[in-house]
């Protein structure tokens, strides 16, 4: 397997091996950045945006099947078409959103489906479930580009961002450009998609954008600190499902996925437990001495 320069690098089990540390280093990636623009579109209410686009670059990924080039490729084409297409009828109102995200959502991985069939050595599994463990050197360079991208455009435009999705009309009447800011955080999503398809899937990649996030919101008590939250939880996720899948020899996306389901009830537990014990006890309050 190609690798990065210096590898192996001295990591420990699980670690150890040239295609666990791609692994590690594309999983980390994707672990970070798919948190930073899920905080932005569960904030929204658009957590449903992540599995249309999924199912839309199902037809990029057919596509590239197809014609024999890069599926990372021609699924990032579909899906940034696919994110434009849906907020462009949203704003317009020619369709309601939840009509456009589900024309989208059948019609992508139908077609994304029929495409690879008229490829003979079409294989979808890969793309639809994830396949990290078999990620090269030139896909790690992939998902960092791509990564290092969302990073730097939340980075850049986080604020009004986070104007946006919090109160539209009032960033609009403040003079922040609400459209553009909406039809960006739709190809954000569209890219973060395209970048976690070869570690989670596009099937579970949605889970990786809102699972951490919903867990950083029963701590955090602002919007930073639930990014960053959730970000540690995307993070965490990855590790300790990547050791799992190869310690037990399981499927590494459904971990992953599997691990921060299970930070989501940990937390949730933790946060109600720790509410009982705060709360009065309403017996002794309303029992008199006696």
């Amino acid at each position: 397997m190609d690798a990065m320069p210096g590898m192996p690098w001295p990591l420990p089990w699980p670690f150890d091996r040239t295609y666990m540390q791609l692994a590690l280093v594309a999983g980390m990636v994707v672990g970070a950045a798919a948190p930073c623009v899920g905080t932005f579109l569960v904030q929204k209410r658009l957590s449903l945006l992540g599995d249309g686009l999924g199912h839309a670059a199902v037809a990029g990924v057919g596509a590239g099947l197809l014609v024999g080039t890069g599926p990372t490729w021609t699924a990032l084409a579909v899906a940034v078409g696919a994110a434009v297409v849906v907020e462009w009828l949203r704003t317009r109102g020619s369709a309601s959103g939840d009509l456009a995200l589900a024309l989208i959502f059948y019609g992508g991985i139908a077609a994304g489906v029929v495409l690879a069939s008229r490829s003979t050595d079409a294989n979808l599994q890969p793309y639809l479930f994830g396949s990290i463990l078999t990620v090269g050197a030139d896909d790690a360079y992939a998902v960092l580009g791509l990564g290092a991208a969302i990073v730097a455009t939340v980075a850049v435009t986080g604020r009004a961002l986070l104007a946006v999705v919090l109160d539209e009309e009032s960033a609009r009447v403040s003079g922040i450009p609400a459209r553009l800011l909406n039809v960006l955080l739709a190809v954000l999503t569209a890219v973060t998609i395209v970048a976690s398809m070869r570690v989670v899937g596009v099937l579970l990649v949605a889970a990786l954008m809102v699972l951490p996030v919903a867990s950083a919101r029963l701590v955090a008590r602002s919007f930073r600190g639930t990014m960053l939250g959730a970000v540690a939880v995307g993070l965490t996720s990855v590790v300790l499902g990547l050791a799992a899948s190869r310690q037990w020899a399981l499927a590494s996306g459904g971990t992953i996925v599997l691990v921060a389901v299970a930070t989501f009830v940990v937390v949730s537990v933790f946060q109600a437990v720790r509410a009982g014990a705060a709360r009065p006890d309403a017996g002794g309050l309303l029992s008199g001495p006696g």
